[in-house]
């Protein structure tokens, strides 16, 4: 008899009819597209698989960080065709490893057929929707500048309830921002702490924290811990999306 509890047991409601999917691997829910960046990418980033309790299937972008910040035209091309490929490999969602392929979202969403969900920052209406209404979220983000309300019309919002912070400047995360292969994970994981303390501390009128960063995940819990408000990260949207596109029965007593 098979176990209730075997990962394996709902996906047999699924297969109850022949089935031809001709690919080469399968059971991948969630295509990353990524840009190549070599730096020390840890526990928690987007762009690190152990991050996931589910497989992710990664298509690497190659272009600079700052032609994405300022949603260069150019390589809107290419960030589609890593989407398309995503999807003919079977992914059931797609989200983008940098809260700035905002720029792209609806160009990327209307090219597939799967759930799109470029950037981070996707999260806020509903973030926003949760608080008060004089409240505001702290947004950190890798290049603050390039977060404007052009940006954030791509995900439905604006700056009026928003406090953008910084965190490209700061020393420690220099070896992300500009690819260094050394990171000093205490150091970082403190002053992104400290960092929150002060943004509450200076804008008490903050309700909740954004990590628009791929990389700041790791830090989530650090974060919290400093401020005492939600956090929510490149993470807490795709395990939202992962639970939307693997649905699964549900088993235990009455």
């Amino acid at each position: 008899m098979m176990d209730k509890n075997h990962p394996t047991f709902e996906t047999r409601h699924d297969l109850h009819s022949t089935v031809e999917v001709p690919r080469y691997t399968a059971g991948f829910p969630i295509g990353v597209i990524a840009i190549e960046l070599d730096y020390p990418k840890m526990p928690g980033n987007v762009v690190n698989a152990t991050t996931f309790s589910f497989p992710v299937l990664y298509k690497k972008v190659t272009f600079e960080i700052e032609q994405l910040f300022a949603g260069d035209p150019s390589i809107e091309a290419g960030v589609i065709e890593a989407a398309k490929s995503l999807e003919a490999e079977g992914v059931r969602a797609i989200v983008g490893a940098c809260g700035f392929f905002a720029h792209f979202q609806e160009d990327v969403a209307n090219a597939v057929d799967v759930p799109v969900f470029m950037t981070s920052l996707a999260q806020l209406p509903t973030i926003l929707l949760g608080l008060k209404s004089d409240q505001k979220v702290g947004v950190f983000a890798a290049d603050s500048p390039s977060v404007n309300d052009g940006l954030l019309a791509h995900v439905g919002c604006d700056s009026k309830r928003i406090v953008v912070q910084n965190v490209g400047d700061m020393e420690s995360f220099a070896p992300i921002r500009w690819g260094k292969t050394e990171l000093d994970n205490q150091a970082l994981a403190k002053d992104l702490a400290a960092l929150a303390q002060q943004l509450k501390k200076d804008h008490p009128e903050i309700g909740a924290i954004l990590l628009e960063c791929s990389d700041l995940p790791p830090y989530a819990a650090d974060i919290q811990r400093a401020c005492g408000l939600p956090v929510y990260d490149f993470i807490t949207l795709i395990n939202w999306v992962y639970q939307a596109v693997v649905q699964r029965h549900y088993y235990g007593f009455i």
